[in-house]
């Protein structure tokens, strides 16, 4: 098995089975994948922020924290497909799994075949999101090009750290809608339990500057007091 889409596949297995972890890890190695693990469930959350794999599979029954309740805290900060890999198979779990956010559900014992297949089926689904997401974000005259990771603004490029595209790319995807400090901190800088407000409007003082505008003569970045901040295109 080759990567999909000619790369190798990232992928992160939270399992604390001494005896599944090692037989999953080394049969989809073997496969081609690139394969990482954590034993716990706050272990798995941690590295799945920090590393960003391509795709996640979760046992529920971890030793620290149900794997439900990672799943729900993961998907918080992140997008990552997850595959839901547990032995419980009543209807409860599955849907409750679903339901918080799990792209596919395989119920143990499985085979590394069966396992490999609901991946491939996971990263095709992930592979048409990607395609829709190669297209410009467009907001007036301010473009956003993902991929490559670059915006302009009508027509002139707009130099911008990561961190400041991060956070224009999600307020502009997002154009239109008032979006809180607590969700960008939860969505751009992946800090799901606290962090400061203050940072966040650095940032978009910064952003402001590049684009031309400040706060008390917005264009396309507009404070909503006590709120948030929304991007939209200027009236004009």
């Amino acid at each position: 098995m080759l990567g999909y889409g000619r790369r190798v596949v990232q992928v992160l297995i939270i399992e604390d089975d001494v005896r599944i972890r090692p037989l999953l890890m080394r049969s989809l190695g073997e496969r081609g994948y690139a394969v990482a693990s954590a034993s716990s469930g706050m272990q798995g959350l941690s590295m799945a922020v920090e590393h960003r794999p391509d795709l996640v599979i979760l046992d529920l029954g971890l030793p620290d924290i149900d794997g439900t309740q990672v799943l729900t805290m993961l998907r918080a900060v992140s997008d990552v497909p997850v595959i839901v890999a547990s032995a419980r198979d009543d209807d409860p779990s599955l849907i409750g799994c679903l339901d918080a956010g799990a792209d596919d559900y395989v119920v143990k014992p499985y085979t590394t075949a069966q396992l490999e297949a609901r991946i491939r089926a996971v990263m095709r689904r992930s592979g048409a999101d990607a395609a829709a997401a190669r297209q410009p974000l467009q907001v007036g005259g301010l473009a956003i090009d993902v991929p490559a990771r670059q915006a302009s603004l009508d027509g002139a490029s707009v130099d911008l750290s990561p961190r400041e595209f991060d956070l224009l790319k999600h307020l502009a995807e997002h154009a239109g809608e008032v979006v809180t400090k607590r969700q960008l901190l939860t969505d751009v800088w992946h800090q799901a339990w606290g962090g400061s407000d203050k940072t966040v409007d650095v940032h978009l003082s910064w952003l402001r500057r590049k684009l031309g505008e400040t706060a008390s003569a917005p264009r396309y970045l507009h404070t909503v007091r006590g709120v948030g901040v929304r991007l939209a295109a200027p009236e004009d």
